[in-house]
């Protein structure tokens, strides 16, 4: 009998951010290789990336980044890992699957590999449960289902547009958490997958993250950071807090939980402070705008939302720090770019 294909299989890009060879891949090969690969470059593009042998892919460059986008590849960002969503743009899939080039295949208890990508698109093709919580978890697991006092019309969920996963090893932690606990290691293997409940801001990774491009793509933008900014590291933070409320607004659910990579390495804790250093300060007062955006009746795209909440950065926001004004300006030139890259069909007009 011949073997089931690939899940999604031409649904589906992984979107991979890098400076080196991605000699990562042979660990992830039996799991990546049937799926297409977008890999974008950061720093110097003269540089050469090597790719292991039998992979379809796909690498763009900060020269291929200017030459597709002209002008609005202001709003890529440049020496940080937020050059990703250049690939969620140029992506003609529904699906998309992201994970950093320090990321390796985890084991569960038992010591088997864990296929990432397969629980991905599991969390994806499921319901959320965002308006009521089930303490079973996720109820559409085998093994699961709703409680007893889960409310019969809320049974049927909404769509799952995002699938943020988790790592064991290096923790994703801050620079000041990671001053003090330089030692500590993640361990503990949590077999669950939960939705994150409407109304409820979460801090989202980038490095092992999937979401439905279709439903929620224009808002997955990770925002102006690295090189020329006077903030780093918050580039996925900013993307999900902007998609949560986003999702909120429309009805759609994050999940989070399983699958589990192995998170290798940690990065340099006093680098990552001169990143984030204005950021945790700047969090005190983001969070509270995040927590009480309004979008209007009339944003009914991701589009529309996205725009209606780049102004709010800018008037709200901008009082806090110059640098919100340019973020909500490279918003809409994100906007602008990813229509220009991806026109609506005439029934989305």
């Amino acid at each position: 009998m011949a073997a089931a294909p690939p899940p999604l299989k031409d649904e589906l890009d992984i979107v991979i951010p890098t400076i080196r060879n991605l000699d990562f891949l042979e660990m992830w090969r039996p799991f990546f290789q049937p799926y297409h690969l977008i890999i974008v470059q950061d720093g110097d593009p003269t540089k050469t990336i090597k790719v292991p042998d039998g992979f379809d892919y796909e690498l763009y460059n900060r020269n291929d980044i200017n030459k597709i986008l002209g002008p609005k590849a202001s709003c890529i960002s440049f020496k940080d890992s937020a050059c990703r969503c250049f690939g969620y743009m140029v992506s003609k899939k529904k699906y998309i699957f992201t994970i950093d080039d320090d990321c390796f295949v985890a084991k569960d208890p038992s010591g088997k590999q864990i296929n990432a990508l397969e629980q991905h698109i599991k969390n994806l093709l499921c319901p959320s449960t965002p308006l009521f919580f089930n303490t079973l978890y996720d109820p559409f697991r085998d093994g699961a289902d709703f409680v007893r006092g889960y409310p019969f019309s809320l049974r049927e969920g909404v769509p799952t547009a995002v699938s943020h996963g988790l790592w064991l090893n290096i923790p994703d932690y801050d620079a000041p958490t990671q001053l003090v606990k330089p030692r500590e290691r993640n361990t503990k293997y949590v077999d669950a997958v939960i939705s994150i409940p409407k109304g409820t801001l979460f801090p989202m990774c980038g490095m092992n993250l999937a979401f439905d491009r279709d439903l929620i793509g224009p808002a997955m933008y990770f925002g102006l950071m690295g090189d020329g900014q006077p903030i780093g590291r918050y580039d996925d933070m900013w993307a999900g807090w902007c998609t949560k409320v986003i999702c909120d607004h429309l009805g759609l659910g994050v999940k989070t939980g399983l699958p589990y990579i192995w998170h290798s390495k940690a990065s340099n804790p006093f680098v990552n402070l001169r990143k984030e250093y204005k950021g945790i300060f700047w969090q005190e007062e983001i969070i509270p705008f995040f927590q009480a955006v309004t979008l209007s009746k009339e944003a009914t795209t991701v589009q529309k939302c996205y725009l209606e909440l780049s102004k709010q950065v800018e008037d709200k926001l901008g009082k806090v720090d110059p640098y919100f004004v340019k973020l909500a300006d490279a918003m809409e030139t994100w906007i602008q770019a990813w229509d220009a890259l991806n026109p609506p069909s005439p029934s989305e007009d």
